[in-house]
């Protein structure tokens, strides 16, 4: 059912990626799921491609789904 992606910047071990996914399904679940239904993928991005490669298509071009912006970047301004 609920398939949760994070992106995030490359440097963690899978013992930490496994943690994260743990934390984010439990609170999936934590709206009615059923813990064993929800799934993760950690993708893992350099830093220097962020804004080209997450920023730009993930987060500027899909903001209409946007729930929460970023603290930084030209999305941070707009009001």
């Amino acid at each position: 059912m609920p398939h949760i992606v994070v992106k995030m910047y490359e440097g963690q071990g899978l013992p930490e990626k496994q943690a994260l996914a743990q934390v984010v399904a439990e609170a999936v679940a934590g709206f009615g799921y059923d813990i064993k239904n929800v799934s993760a993928s950690i993708d893992d991005v350099q830093p220097s491609d962020w804004m080209r490669d997450i920023y730009g298509p993930d987060i500027v071009r899909r903001r209409s789904s946007l729930v929460k912006r970023p603290g930084y970047g030209p999305l941070a301004e707009e009001t």
